[in-house]
């Protein structure tokens, strides 16, 4: 648990992420103002009347006067661009996080528009969410029991990952430390991909039912349901984090495609013995997966 409260905090995207965040420091009484910073009135609106943020900032300068933290929650898309405008009002005390699902680009941008800041600056990724996006989806116990990614660079000071790592803890998730290719190479596999994967799926039923995809989809079972759930996320989000780790997920789309192909060339042969033992290696491997979790 963090022994330092924040006396200001400063989010820049107010929405499932940034939202939980607040409220999970709220719960864990780490916070004392939060000011929220967005491109939605009407969800800024929201946020205040949940409680979620204190105050919406109309001025750049005004809100980050006096932060004791900044945090980013934007889609990664977006980070150069609000990296550049915050940069200017930036005081020298004040520490900068964010929680893109890209790492390796966002660092880039944090050397080349926040120069000065690097030193406060932990770029982080919490492996938690859902399906809905905006504030209206936000819980304080959303990152509670998950794991929390810090990708720190060189020159990130220690006092300020300490800083960074107290909060995520108070949040209740469980802080690892990774070079920031690792994990896009990690996250490319265990959540770029399998989004990709959900959303092609959906099209692909809805193309193939023709001009009539309810009469399909009225027999889908819950397994299709738990595949494609992931497939009601954000398309902007999505869109900004395939692009931005395009050469760890074209790999693995690529390896997936491989495995795909096999199974293919075992059903067109008839291979009776191949597919059971591709779907026990696979049984097998989760089963050993889920074990290890308990």
């Amino acid at each position: 648990m963090a022994s330092v409260v924040v006396n200001k905090l400063v989010i820049i995207g107010v929405g499932l992420i940034g939202g939980s965040f607040a409220l999970a420091l709220r719960k864990a009484g780490l916070v004392k103002h939060i000011v929220g910073i967005g491109r939605s009135r009407e969800n800024l609106g929201r946020a205040c009347e949940m409680g979620v943020i204190d105050e919406i900032a109309d001025d750049l300068a005004l809100a980050l006067k006096g932060a004791d933290v900044v945090f980013l929650a934007m889609p990664v898309g977006q980070t150069g661009k609000v990296m550049a405008q915050i940069a200017p009002h930036l005081e020298v005390a004040t520490v900068v996080t964010d929680a893109g699902s890209t790492k390796q680009d966002v660092i880039v941008s944090a050397r080349s528009f926040m120069p000065r800041m690097l030193r406060n600056f932990v770029p982080g990724h919490p492996i938690a969410g859902a399906e809905l996006s905006g504030v209206a989806a936000a819980s304080a116990d959303l990152f509670h029991g998950k794991s929390l990614v810090l990708t720190p660079m060189d020159e990130s000071s220690a006092d300020a990952v300490t800083r960074v790592t107290e909060l995520w803890k108070g949040c209740g998730a469980h802080v690892s430390l990774m070079q920031a290719e690792q994990h896009d190479t990690v996250l490319a596999a265990m959540s770029h991909l399998p989004h990709v994967l959900a959303f092609t799926l959906m099209n692909y039923i809805y193309a193939s039912a023709s001009d009539k995809p309810e009469e399909l989809l009225r027999f889908a079972g819950s397994g299709f349901r738990d595949f494609t759930r992931i497939a009601g996320s954000s398309p902007e989000m999505w869109r900004d984090i395939c692009l931005a780790n395009r050469e760890a997920l074209l790999k693995h789309i690529d390896g997936y495609q491989n495995e795909l192909a096999e199974l293919r060339e075992m059903l067109a042969q008839n291979n009776s013995h191949g597919l059971e033992s591709t779907f026990t290696d696979a049984r097998d491997a989760r089963k050993q997966w889920l074990q290890g979790k308990s």
